[in-house]
């Protein structure tokens, strides 16, 4: 068994296309408690798989050797999980509702490696 991290990420362009912006603010609450129910729902299903639920990003800070610096990127949100093979774990994220409630673009899902010589 492996684990994989999942970053789930958004963009202005796809929260623009999904409408997202323009739904009224009853309407808008009503899809985010919709989104929270089928999360929940996801998270019961594959509750066995899940090694940290993780949680929404905020605001990112760059550090570099040129200093610090604040920067914006596509990633909202993480989660880890732990199956068999990658495959496996890309599976577990079809249909997921960050895309297919929430104005997310997409999950990208990556082995979490192990640290070199150790």
């Amino acid at each position: 068994m492996k684990n994989y991290l999942a970053v789930y990420l958004g963009n202005e362009a796809t929260r623009k296309a999904s409408g997202w912006d323009d739904l009224s603010e009853e309407k808008r609450k009503q899809r985010e408690q919709e989104g929270m129910q089928a999360w929940g729902k996801w998270v019961a299903t594959h509750q066995a798989a899940i090694v940290d639920t993780g949680a929404p990003l905020g605001k990112t800070l760059r550090a570099s050797r040129g200093g610090i610096e604040s920067i914006r990127n596509h990633m909202t949100a993480y989660t880890i999980v732990r199956t068999e093979s990658h495959d496996a774990a890309a599976k577990m994220f079809e249909g997921h509702p960050h895309f297919t409630i929430f104005p997310g673009d997409s999950i990208e899902i990556m082995e979490c490696l192990p640290i070199p010589g150790q």
